[in-house]
């Protein structure tokens, strides 16, 4: 069962990648924020916890998070897991590294995947989906076939996201390289770190994935 972390500025497409190895793998993606959202509803013990510090409009400390991924990791079972969106700082991961080592298990991997910036800004700022049947066009590499009008749905309904714009994406990009980018040294340096092509074909991601996968 590999544990992995999926690293990598937004937009980069980790989210995808991470349900293809949910569904062809039977892993297990654990998101915070979508474990947060899940806790805060639970009325468990740490949900209250959860629930009474987002109530506040305060940030949830490294502690809470490291207590829902230790629920996770002891309580569910699955082809592995995968880390989506945590750790983003050195101190998280040196948090995550005590956790996996206290419940007995290991990370095999951390998959770096790698993007030009000017080439993920494009990417990114040319999506838009259809707001009925949530098909996923682009500007330059996807145009629906008549304009304006889904090729899957027939729907006039097309939306962008507000922060699928260039400032907005440059925003959250430098937010990354400051906060998140000094793990790929970190990990680097354990032995953990594999690089794969962020940009490339979606397939060809997933299958670079797999062979890191297969490997270990």
């Amino acid at each position: 069962m590999p544990n992995i972390i999926l690293l990598g500025p937004p937009g980069a497409g980790k989210g995808t990648q991470a349900k293809r190895l949910e569904e062809e793998r039977g892993m297990v993606q654990l998101s915070t924020g979508d474990m947060l959202r899940a806790a805060r509803t639970s009325g468990t013990e740490m949900g209250k916890r959860v629930a009474d510090v987002m109530d506040r409009g305060e940030l949830v400390t490294d502690e809470i998070v490291i207590g829902l991924i230790e629920e996770k990791l002891t309580g569910e079972q699955g082809g592995g897991f995968i880390f989506d969106g945590f750790p983003r700082t050195l101190a998280q991961a040196d948090a995550l590294e005590a956790l996996m080592a206290r419940v007995g298990q290991t990370l095999d991997a951390v998959v770096e995947m790698q993007v030009d910036d000017a080439a993920l800004v494009a990417r990114i700022t040319g999506r838009f989906t259809c707001g009925n049947c949530g098909a996923v066009y682009h500007d330059v590499t996807k145009p629906t076939k008549v304009a304006g009008v889904c090729d899957v749905c027939g729907s006039t309904d097309m939306k962008r996201r507000a922060d699928d714009n260039e400032d907005s994406l440059k925003t959250r990009l430098m937010e990354y390289y400051k906060k998140t980018s000094p793990l790929i040294g970190y990990y680097w340096a354990k032995g953990n770190l594999v690089g794969v092509d962020g940009l490339a074909e979606m397939d060809d991601v997933s299958a670079a994935i797999s062979k890191v996968l297969d490997k270990g």
